[in-house]
């Protein structure tokens, strides 16, 4: 065993790099601030009540100058004592942040009848009122995708809707349970990626769902079991993910991770798996695909099953070779050159069929090297002298092809550990390698730094999985007939 530290990795923003994404984008801009086709006016429909509209719309008109930080609470006078944790949100305009400005107007606004609402909510099937609450946003979106500019569809869901969407008691899906191993997106009706299916494939339009607490904190819902009001991000937070997801779905690029004029140009292509909703197919696979500026395909392949040997969710040889092979020709459409080197991210393990298979398309497409890593929760913990759980950055080697490595834990930028419970690392396994193993887990620990819905830095998973396992999630309500989009910003 050999425990080492990896630094916190930089990220590149527009006029220089920093290891935090909200002082990277305050400092410096995003990536592509100076671009002219960056979103410098993002021209935005919202769609919910009248009473959620003006909620969402008078939040992010405040937002459009500075958020304080999160302030202590015994001392209102006082910013928290971790600054670098809960930073100020500098505004969402020309002059300041992402260099950009919303533009909100009447006439890109749609409302929801009141009637219409109360018609939903007094449905008696749970599944019928999702249906038709997504039935009713999509008469909206059409409206706004075929007669007006916007460019990012901001979905306001009204609290009668939301309480009539949500379960009467938590309950799992059993059938699913029993059959399918924890990667695999289930077949539960989920409102948020229904819409989200829908208006991408009907209408080619990136939705934002903003919920009512995040510009009213007052809406708060409480917990069943406790009664409890569920905690909330402060206001500069919830602002920096809100506008950062924003600046994403318009095109922007806020920042990527730094590439060496020496460095070989990589492609990271994330494995995920769902179920078929109409159950037609036991389990469909998907390939994320991304390069170093975040920018990437989503590819649908084919069926997949689970072993009966080890439980986990493996592809045949033939159809791991055509994903992988649809996935590098959608790369070089859109990049116009095929990459250097492929490193693929599962959830499972990689068995002899799928290595073939993977290979085989690898080596047809002349890829010059690729690292196949099983990515996975680990069930060894590291301890460390005090109250304080291991850095993030601590890695364990165990052998020549297993790694522990902690992608959550204390953080010496924010002078404290962020989370509440005691942080799960990561394992990967090298199931084919040409980098080393440090190498692999600094190029892990830095992915975890690409999720443009959180602008905390300290991720769990890699963006590779992450965003399959997302992409999975929505692709579930796609009909197989129409085509999907390859962007990541439709499905986040």
């Amino acid at each position: 065993m050999n425990i080492s530290f990896l630094e916190e990795p930089e990220l590149e923003f527009g006029a220089g790099r920093h290891v935090d994404i909200r002082f990277g984008i305050m400092n410096y801009g995003p990536l592509d601030f100076d671009s002219r086709v960056a979103p410098h006016d993002v021209n935005l429909g919202i769609i919910g009540s009248t009473e959620s509209i003006e909620g969402v719309r008078l939040w992010l008109e405040r937002c459009r100058n500075e958020i304080p930080a999160k302030r202590s609470k015994d001392d209102a006078e006082k910013q928290s004592n971790q600054p670098n944790l809960f930073p100020r949100f500098p505004g969402y305009s020309a002059e300041a942040g992402f260099r950009s400005s919303l533009v909100m107007d009447e006439k890109l606004c749609r409302d929801v009848q009141k009637r219409a609402i109360t018609d939903v909510t007094t449905l008696p099937s749970r599944m019928e009122r999702i249906e038709r609450s997504v039935d009713l946003f999509m008469e909206e979106i059409r409206y706004l995708a075929q007669n007006t500019a916007a460019k990012v569809l901001v979905c306001a869901v009204p609290m009668p809707l939301l309480e009539a969407m949500e379960p009467a008691e938590v309950v799992e899906d059993e059938e699913d349970g029993d059959d399918l191993p924890v990667d695999v997106a289930g077949t539960q009706i989920d409102f948020h990626d229904m819409l989200k299916a829908r208006a991408m494939q009907q209408y080619r339009k990136p939705v934002q769902i903003i919920l009512p607490w995040t510009y009213d904190e007052s809406k708060r819902r409480k917990r069943r079991k406790s009664g409890r009001r569920r905690e909330l991000q402060d206001d500069a937070t919830r602002a920096w993910n809100i506008h950062t997801a924003l600046y994403y779905k318009a095109d922007g690029i806020p920042w990527r991770l730094p590439r060496e004029s020496t460095d070989l140009t990589v492609c990271y292509v994330g494995v995920s798996f769902y179920r078929s909703l109409d159950r037609t197919a036991l389990l469909t696979s998907v390939a994320q695909v991304f390069n170093e500026r975040g920018e990437g395909v989503v590819v649908r392949g084919g069926a997949a099953t689970v072993s009966k040997e080890d439980r986990q969710v493996h592809l045949p040889e033939l159809s791991a070779y055509e994903l992988l092979k649809e996935a590098l020709s959608r790369y070089r459409e859109v990049h116009k050159t095929s990459p250097a080197r492929v490193v693929m991210h599962k959830s499972s393990r990689f068995d002899e069929s799928e290595q073939k298979g993977f290979e085989a398309a690898l080596n047809e497409e002349r890829i010059g090297t690729w690292d196949f890593l099983w990515v996975s929760d680990s069930a060894t913990r590291l301890y460390r002298a005090g109250i304080y759980p291991p850095l993030r950055g601590t890695m364990c080697m165990l052998d020549d092809a297993e790694i522990v490595l902690y992608t959550r834990g204390s953080v010496d930028f924010f002078e404290t550990y962020p989370g509440k419970y005691v942080p799960v690392p990561l394992r990967l396994r090298c199931e084919r390698r040409e980098q080393t193993q440090t190498f692999l887990a600094r190029e892990v620990l830095a992915l975890t730094k690409m999720n443009w819905n959180n602008t905390q830095f300290d991720g769990a998973e890699p963006v590779t999985l992450r965003a399959s396992r997302q992409c999975s999630s929505v692709l579930r309500y796609c009909s197989q007939g129409l085509p999907i989009e390859p962007r990541y910003s439709f499905y986040m």
